[in-house]
């Protein structure tokens, strides 16, 4: 799993295996370690009490959680994410994105895609 954050906008990119765990077990996490042990923790959650993305932050874990039926949905279809908006206490919005992390158009050295979903454009750069 990719978390990328910039601003007010947490993406997340999960491989194939990523994607069919959280329809399965309702979870997938991937943990960071700095110098010094300490870590930071980063999950999707698939949740039935959920109706839109939301995003949850303790000190040292970043949990996105989704709608149960359209994780289900997600996972068997040609869906590529999720997208949210959060309203922050005091004004603004913070931007939640969930997608299926695809294969690049041009191969990368040392870059192992073997569990990435086919790019749609594929077809189009052949």
């Amino acid at each position: 799993m990719k978390l990328r954050i910039r601003n007010n906008s947490v993406r997340l990119r999960l491989e194939a295996s990523e994607v069919q765990r959280l329809a399965e077990t309702g979870v997938v996490e991937a943990i960071t370690v700095f110098p010094g042990g300490r870590e930071l923790a980063y999950a999707v959650e698939s949740s039935p009490a959920n109706v839109v993305p939301s995003a949850h932050l303790s000190e040292t874990r970043i949990t996105v959680r989704l709608p149960e039926t359209g994780v289900l949905a997600w996972a068997n279809s040609d869906q590529v994410g999720f997208k949210g908006e959060q309203r922050l206490d005091g004004g603004g919005v913070l931007t939640l994105l969930v997608e299926k992390d695809f294969r690049c158009l041009a191969p990368r050295p040392g870059e192992d895609e073997s569990d990435l979903f086919p790019n749609p454009r594929e077809s189009e750069a052949g």
